[in-house]
């Protein structure tokens, strides 16, 4: 099967960061399906992945972290699948990625993709669907319907997870939803997507919020850059507030000073679940079919901004570089072999 990968970790504008392979189609595992593989996006965690995990001598890592494709083979312990079932998921980070014609994913965290999306508009979601379902209900806990009377700040709401997140939340809570955003184009963007109000990230947080009628807020969802907005954030969260975190803080955050006022941290990871096979690891499933219902009742949007083809190195090299800019709005996929 053709395949993208790489065989040493180097910046994404060296022209062997990823190559193109031809290597042997997987064979399923009892709670696997062989899924042939039609479009897949690229994360954030892509590009952390290729540039610190430096593969095994002659054995090249296979990334990508979302797909949409077709059941071509079941394992002994699946239910639920038929063969030719049109799928959509994130997969683990332990195992061979999407960026192949042909890829192995546990059933239990996959779903049937919505019907009302082309291939590259769904494998946008998966992973940022993931996350930003866990973060706001599962770590943040609120309530679905629940939020009326607090507030939810999202900061980089813009971004992958946070352009899914601000719909959820203005879908399926009744919180006031306060996104960051520091460009015109994506603070348009996060309006569009649901945000009550929009600030700029790249100035001081509390004159704008105050300046929207907002004093504090009782959940934060702390999408990128958390240490250097971390004395912010700790400052507008409301007494007992919950705060989430999904990104790789360059520096120690000083959780001491989340004692004065009793607030709780929450780290979401949602690899956590299928890299620990948990017992409650159906659930990432089930979301998904939930985000797919969401989807085909017009309640959701894909979050596609850059669309490329065909998927090959060339291509996801591109994708990489887009992603490293720290200036996506949305999501980049790509889609074809």
């Amino acid at each position: 099967m053709k395949a993208i990968g790489y065989l040493h970790a180097l910046p994404i504008d060296h022209p062997e960061a990823l190559v193109d392979l031809e290597l042997p189609a997987p064979t399923p595992a009892p709670h696997d399906l062989l899924v042939r593989v039609a479009a897949v996006s690229v994360n954030p965690v892509d590009t952390k992945v290729r540039r610190q995990r430096a593969p095994q001598p002659g054995q090249p890592e296979v990334l990508g972290w979302d797909a949409v494709g077709t059941v071509e083979a079941l394992g002994a312990a699946v239910q639920g699948f038929a063969v030719g079932d049109r799928v959509y998921y994130a997969g683990a980070i332990n195992r061979p990625g999407s960026n192949a014609e042909l890829q192995l994913v546990d059933h239990r965290i996959a779903a049937r993709a919505p019907a009302s999306l082309s291939d590259a508009d769904a494998a946008a979601l998966p992973l940022t669907a993931i996350t930003a379902w866990e973060l706001l209900f599962d770590r943040l806990g609120v309530p679905e319907g629940g939020g009326e009377g607090r507030t939810l700040l999202i900061t980089g709401a813009a971004g992958g997870v946070g352009s899914i997140l601000v719909q959820l939340a203005r879908q399926l809570t009744r919180l006031r939803i306060v996104g960051t955003a520091s460009r015109p184009e994506t603070q348009a963007w996060v309006q569009q997507l649901g945000a009550h109000a929009v600030v700029d990230h790249g100035q001081p947080l509390r004159p704008q919020l105050v300046a929207a009628g907002i004093a504090e807020a009782d959940y934060i969802a702390s999408l990128t850059h958390s240490d250097q907005h971390w004395a912010q954030l700790v400052d507008l969260a409301t007494p007992q507030g919950r705060i989430g975190i999904i990104d790789d803080p360059a520096t120690p955050l000083d959780v001491m000073a989340l004692k004065r006022k009793a607030l709780s941290l929450h780290w979401e990871m949602m690899f956590t679940r299928p890299m620990f096979g948990t017992p409650d690891i159906a659930e990432q499933g089930r979301l998904l079919a939930r985000v797919a219902e969401l989807v085909d009742a017009g309640r959701l949007r894909s979050t596609v901004s850059e669309h490329l083809s065909p998927i090959n190195a060339e291509q996801l090299r591109r994708a990489h570089a887009l992603v490293e800019s720290g200036r996506m709005r949305g999501k980049v996929v790509l889609s074809g072999f």
